[in-house]
């Protein structure tokens, strides 16, 4: 399924931040402190996840086509997710979960 496009501000949860709108992208974690809220459910965008628990993140893994990626993982129901790292993220956070070794396959 493609995903849907839905990029708005928004405050974090989890430190207050207020998020604007993503450069060239949409945004779906705190650009301060990178932390993530379980909405969607098959594809992005969709906001169909009953969970709503909020996504703490776990690493950095990189794809060929999407580069670097932050590993959420839900702190309610254990889902994981991976978002692409926006370009004014905090990169100092981003440098530090690069260095946590992550395997994508189970």
């Amino acid at each position: 399924m493609k995903p849907i496009t839905i990029n708005e501000q928004f405050h974090c949860e989890k430190c207050g931040e207020m998020n604007p709108k993503a450069v060239k992208t949409c945004r779906n974690h705190c650009r301060a402190c990178l932390w993530s809220k379980h909405v969607d459910e098959s594809v992005p965008g969709d906001r169909n996840s009953v969970c709503n628990g909020m996504m703490y993140p776990m690493a950095v893994t990189t794809s060929g086509k999407k580069g670097l990626q932050i590993v959420h993982e839900c702190a309610k129901c254990k889902a994981r997710k991976l978002n692409k790292v926006a370009q004014d993220d905090n990169m100092e956070l981003i440098t530090k979960l690069s260095q946590i070794p992550y395997d994508v396959q189970p």
